[in-house]
């Protein structure tokens, strides 16, 4: 998927829609090591909309150095979610999202690092992300060990 660089040389914010299992790994590599804070995070059912809030690290071309953007992400036509090993009432914990996946069906999984997850049934696979205000400089680049190393 290539991203196509502002006039001034900065990357332009992203706008995807995800309809299908190749979509949601696009999606999925670009929210991983995106940090989430679970208050910022909501099922509404009137809706049928799952949304979540993330700050994502921005490794498109054209970006200057390591930075973060806020970025909103729905979900649509979501039947149920469940959450685990994290409570909805701990709204100032922030989750780091490993990966978005498709498990089989209509059942997304989004897995946060230590264990932490939600599973959506889903009527179908509909997915929008969109990146709010303007990037900012970060320091902290995510660490991941080597399989089979140190």
């Amino acid at each position: 998927m290539a991203v196509d660089a502002a006039k001034d040389g900065a990357a332009k914010p992203l706008k995807l829609r995800a309809e299908d299992e190749e979509d949601i790994r696009v999606i999925s590599a670009i929210l991983q090591d995106a940090m989430v804070a679970v208050g910022d995070m909501a099922y509404v059912g009137e809706d049928r909309r799952f949304i979540l809030v993330a700050s994502r690290l921005r490794r498109e071309s054209g970006t200057a150095g390591l930075q973060r953007v806020r970025c909103g992400v729905w979900f649509d036509e979501v039947k149920t979610v469940w959450r685990q090993r994290f409570s909805p009432r701990n709204a100032e914990r922030i989750l780091v999202l490993l990966a978005i996946r498709c498990d089989g069906g209509n059942v997304l999984r989004i897995d946060f690092s230590g264990g932490a997850g939600i599973r959506l049934e889903v009527g179908r696979i509909l997915c929008h992300l969109d990146d709010i205000g303007e990037p900012w400089p970060t320091r902290q680049a995510p660490r991941h060990p080597v399989e089979g190393g140190v």
